[in-house]
């Protein structure tokens, strides 16, 4: 299973939608360095440009990659497929699927025109290798 970065995102503040930078690093224990959401238990967060894509096509809306929140915007990689434990190698780094989704219980604060992808289709991961990470990476699923 074999997909690209095309969005590397981030926001000073958790009310805020992130936005592609284009590049960024992401260190072992903490998350995408410079986010809000760095430090967390869910470090850094993944959607497939392929559900924003279908929202789009289904709402009307338009939007860019880190618009829902996401750390890492990708494509060509069934995210939700990903068992819990996955580890994946985006550019420089390496990540485990810690979580998908979020159970719907708990807040979601984060909502563009009204939507939110993060909560069914987002993957919460951990960074267990540090690098850097750009846009036109690939991501590979490291086979165990």
């Amino acid at each position: 299973m074999v997909g690209k970065v095309v969005g590397v995102c981030m926001s000073q503040r958790r009310i805020d939608p992130k936005k592609n930078v284009g590049k960024g690093f992401l260190q072992w224990g903490f998350g995408l360095v410079g986010d809000s959401h760095a430090g967390t238990e869910k470090e850094v967060s993944l959607l497939a440009i392929e559900s924003i894509h279908r929202l789009c096509e289904e709402t009307g809306i338009s939007v860019e990659p880190g618009y829902f929140a996401e750390n890492i915007t990708t494509e060509g990689i069934d995210l939700t497929s990903l068992p819990i434990g996955s580890q994946l190698q985006v550019g420089e780094a390496k990540l485990t699927v810690v979580q998908i989704g979020k159970d719907p219980s708990q807040p979601h604060t984060y909502r563009y025109q009204g939507y939110s992808l993060l909560p069914t289709e987002g993957v919460f991961c951990k960074v267990i290798e540090s690098g850097v990470v750009t846009v036109g990476n690939i991501i590979k699923l490291i086979e165990g």
